[in-house]
């Protein structure tokens, strides 16, 4: 039972901020739909590439985590 709320509360929160970054003005019933959807698709799309990447998926992770955080320090510390 935890479980489903927990996809509810993530989906809706997810909805709404996914409805307002692409300035997509829904009512709300639809946006926390249209995340609690968008949200189980993302989690088993990441499941499916785990399972097929396994350890290759955390390194692919890695590499890009340490992109983001190279292009942030070049963004804001560089810059200085």
């Amino acid at each position: 039972m935890g479980v489903i709320v927990y996809w509810i509360i993530i989906g809706a929160a997810a909805g709404y901020v996914g409805t307002r970054l692409l300035k997509i003005d829904l009512p709300l019933p639809q946006t926390i739909a249209l995340g609690i959807v968008g949200a189980l698709l993302g989690w088993l799309a990441l499941r499916m590439v785990l399972a097929v990447l396994g350890v290759a998926a955390g390194f692919i992770g890695a590499i890009l985590g340490v992109a983001v955080l190279v292009y942030l320090y070049k963004r804001f510390v560089e810059k200085r």
